[in-house]
């Protein structure tokens, strides 16, 4: 098991960043690469989980434990993939995700991309009562966070907007860290679209 990388951030990709560690380059995918845009060409420490198939072996990475934590929880979920994992990590608040989790709030839960409701009563059957031994819940989503809880409806209606424009995947992707900070739950489809333009246009 590969716990962690230490090395130089050299490249971010679409759903991975390259690190450098000692002339290797390892190719570690993550819910969102973008996060770490400001520790491009600097030493960079970042979590990992190494996943081994028949047919490869890939290298998952993530910005703190809780994050961690909660996709191996994910992936232990009869119906959920490392990939659907990371769809989910990509756009989620934890402590939000946790408390959902125990209230048994599937609506919240099916949200996410990949998530039916079939999946969503699989992830509280599984996960109820797990998560709280590693992450502290919030008794209701929270809006004084890193990555405010954001209605996903909006948010996807607003990055196809987007992609109509004619920007791509990369470039909404590139914003999507400043963007969450300044969009509030409470924020409608055209408000994202607006504050997405301008951080575009300030690139």
């Amino acid at each position: 098991m590969i716990s962690y990388v230490r090395g130089k951030l050299v490249q971010i990709q679409d759903e991975s960043i390259i690190m450098d560690v000692n002339g290797i380059g390892y190719n570690v995918i993550c819910p969102n690469p973008f996060v770490f845009q400001d520790s491009l060409n600097k030493e960079l420490h970042i979590h990992t989980y190494f996943h081994v198939r028949e047919d490869a072996h890939i290298l998952y990475g993530f910005k703190n434990e809780d994050q961690k934590y909660l996709f191996t929880q994910l992936i232990s979920v009869s119906g959920i993939g490392p990939k659907s994992a990371v769809s989910i990590l990509a756009g989620v608040n934890i402590p939000d995700f946790v408390s959902a989790v125990e209230r048994e709030d599937d609506k919240f839960l099916t949200s996410f991309p990949g998530v039916g409701k079939k999946t969503a009563r699989q992830i509280i059957l599984d996960l109820k009562g797990k998560l709280t031994t590693q992450i502290t819940i919030t008794s209701e989503p929270s809006t004084n966070t890193e990555t405010p809880s954001i209605h996903t409806d909006d948010l996807k209606e607003a990055m196809e907007a987007l992609k109509a424009l004619g920007y791509v995947d990369k470039e909404i992707k590139s914003i999507m860290p400043k963007l969450q900070k300044v969009i509030k739950p409470s924020t409608n489809t055209d408000e994202i679209i607006k504050k997405a333009l301008s951080l575009l246009m300030k690139r």
